[in-house]
C-alpha cells in the first residue's frame, strides 16, 4: 500500500516543536551525487531565517529505493555525470512522488542527458514541460518575474526549469543551465558575488515554500 505522504507532511508542519527534515539523494551510476556539500545546509539555514521553516540543520542522505524516502517532503539531487535508477528504485520514486513527495534535480553541469532518461523511466507517460514564470514557485515569497534565475554560466544558454505535473501538482522540478546548488554553497567555494548567492538562496527558499504549502 502506498504510504500517504501527504498525511506525514501535514504532521510535519502542524506538530509543535517537531523539526522538518529534507534529504539529499544518493544515486547510482557513477555521478557525483555528493557534489556541493555545503549547499543544502546553507539553504536550510537561509530558509529557517527568512521563511519561518523549522528544518533540521543537517540534511539526511537517502537512496532512491529506500522506504525511508517517504519520511522527507523534499529530496534534492545534483551532480555532473551519470545517473541510473534500477527498476525497484523507479517504482519507489514513482510511489514517493505520487504520494506527495517532491524531487528537485539540479544539473551541476553534465547531468542533463542522464537525468532526462531516468525521469522518463519514472514517468513514461508524462513529458517534462517548462514551468512558466507565473507559476507560484517563482512568485512566493520572492518574485522571479522571468522565472528561474541564472546563477552560473556554462554553455551560455538561458536557465530553464522543467517539471513533471501530476493532476496539476508539480511533483518533480529539474533545473537546467542554472546551477542553483553552486549558488547555495559557501561563498569561498565559487567566489560568487553576494547578490548572486542571494538570488540563488531566494529561489531555493521559494522551492521549499512551495513544497510546505502545496
Amino acid at each position: 500500500m502506498i504510504k500517504r505522504f501527504c498525511i506525514c507532511l501535514l504532521l510535519f508542519v502542524t506538530t509543535v516543536g517537531f523539526s522538518q527534515e529534507i534529504a539529499l539523494l544518493k544515486y547510482s551510476g557513477g555521478g557525483d551525487w555528493y557534489a556541493n556539500p555545503t549547499s543544502l545546509p546553507n539553504l536550510i539555514k537561509y530558509a529557517n531565517q527568512t521563511i519561518n521553516t523549522y528544518i533540521k540543520p543537517k540534511p539526511a542522505t537517502v537512496e532512491p529505493g529506500s522506504p525511508d524516502i517517504f519520511a522527507y517532503p523534499f529530496v534534492h539531487m545534483t551532480g555532473h555525470g551519470n545517473v541510473v535508477f534500477s527498476d525497484a528504485e523507479v517504482i519507489n520514486l514513482r510511489n514517493y512522488l505520487l504520494s506527495g513527495g517532491f524531487l528537485h534535480a539540479d544539473d551541476n553541469y553534465g547531468m542533463d542527458q542522464y537525468i532526462r532518461r531516468e525521469i522518463k523511466k519514472i514517468f513514461p507517460n508524462n513529458d517534462l514541460v517548462e514551468v512558466p514564470a507565473n507559476h507560484p514557485i517563482f512568485q512566493k515569497p520572492n518574485v522571479f518575474a522571468s522565472g528561474l534565475p541564472k546563477i552560473h554560466e556554462h554553455d551560455g544558454k538561458r536557465p530553464q526549469a522543467f517539471g513533471i505535473f501530476v493532476e496539476g501538482r508539480l511533483v518533480l522540478l529539474y533545473t537546467y543551465e542554472c546551477d542553483l546548488g553552486d549558488g547555495w554553497e559557501d561563498p569561498e567555494v565559487h567566489n560568487d558575488p553576494k547578490d548572486v548567492r542571494e538570488k540563488a538562496l531566494k529561489m531555493g527558499a521559494n522551492i521549499l515554500n512551495y513544497i510546505f504549502n502545496n
